[in-house]
């Protein structure tokens, strides 16, 4: 099925109004599979005009907030979570290698917080993948790469801790 951007969205809203849990996550994170598979979706939402960051949709009700992802070149992140919120990352093009860390000391008093990594996958298109709350991960690209993101809430809006990788 071809979907437009309102559509997704609005299917999304159905989904997480219905179950705002984790099951209604793995069911957005389901869809976002399915519009990656949507060469004309991709075009129309991740073309070459979409900067590193850009909110597509934010949702009036909930909260959520779909994103377009475009990175030129390289680029390696430090490990994150989305504090109080959860994430679906979506690849739509290129190639991101992606790590999970469990924390060894958090974030406190003007400290980062210590994050060791416990495993290594690759996001190719097609792929999607949930990150709940607290999960840390940190996204590795060696190219350009595209990304269709929704975010629990708006994280421009949230503060958030660092962390340092450790051994």
């Amino acid at each position: 099925m071809a979907y437009t951007l309102e559509q997704f969205s609005a299917e999304c809203h159905r989904i997480l109004k219905r179950d705002p849990g984790v099951e209604g996550r793995k069911q957005v994170c389901a869809l976002v599979r399915e519009v990656l598979k949507d060469g004309e979706f991709v075009k129309q939402n991740l073309g070459d005009d979409v900067p590193d960051r850009k909110v597509l949709y934010e949702d009036p009700e909930l909260g959520f907030c779909v994103l377009g992802h475009v990175y030129h070149g390289a680029k390696d992140s430090q490990p994150h979570d989305h504090g109080p919120s959860w994430a679906i990352y979506g690849q739509a093009a290129g190639e991101t290698i992606m790590t999970d860390y469990e924390a060894v000391a958090r974030p406190g008093e003007g400290k980062p917080g210590k994050a060791r990594p416990v495993r290594e996958y690759r996001l190719t298109p097609g792929m999607a993948y949930l990150y709940n709350e607290g999960d840390l991960h940190s996204p590795r690209r060696e190219g350009t790469t595209r990304l269709l993101r929704i975010e629990g809430r708006n994280m421009e809006k949230v503060q958030r801790f660092p962390y340092e990788r450790v051994a």
